[in-house]
């Protein structure tokens, strides 16, 4: 059985520590690595783990059974539960995403990167999540 992911969260970010737990993990189950069955840590030890209140781990799961990625057991744990993949939703719904990738694009065309070079980095990530 593969063993629970590391965590970790930046406290200066501007991005809310629940949200950071979130996309990790969210990460980590969209590219198969746990198990359908996988216990999570539990929301105290995860929460000690990482310095946060237990209620913000508690919510980041919470949000992540409401996907579909999680079964939450009450006072016993969190398990990854087998997930058919969603189909695919309806062009509108591509815009918020839309949005967040011209952020980031616009955040690596700050930094110096080429159109080719984002492209390449981005299609990687696809690559790496099949």
């Amino acid at each position: 059985m593969p063993t629970p992911p590391q965590i970790s969260i930046d406290p200066g970010s501007n991005i809310p520590v629940r949200r950071q737990i979130v996309d990790q993990l969210r990460t980590v189950l969209v590219q198969g690595q746990l198990d359908p069955g996988s216990e999570l840590p539990s929301v105290r030890r995860l929460a000690m783990d990482l310095g946060v209140h237990f209620n913000t781990v508690a919510e980041a799961y919470r949000l992540l059974a409401e996907e579909g990625w999680l079964e939450i057991v009450h006072g016993r744990t969190a398990r990854v539960r087998d997930r058919e993949k969603p189909s695919a939703p309806e062009a509108a719904a591509m815009e918020p995403y839309r949005q967040r990738m011209r952020s980031l694009v616009a955040e690596m065309r700050a930094q110096g990167f080429g159109a080719a070079r984002i492209a390449r980095e981005l299609a990687a990530v696809v690559e790496g999540m099949k």
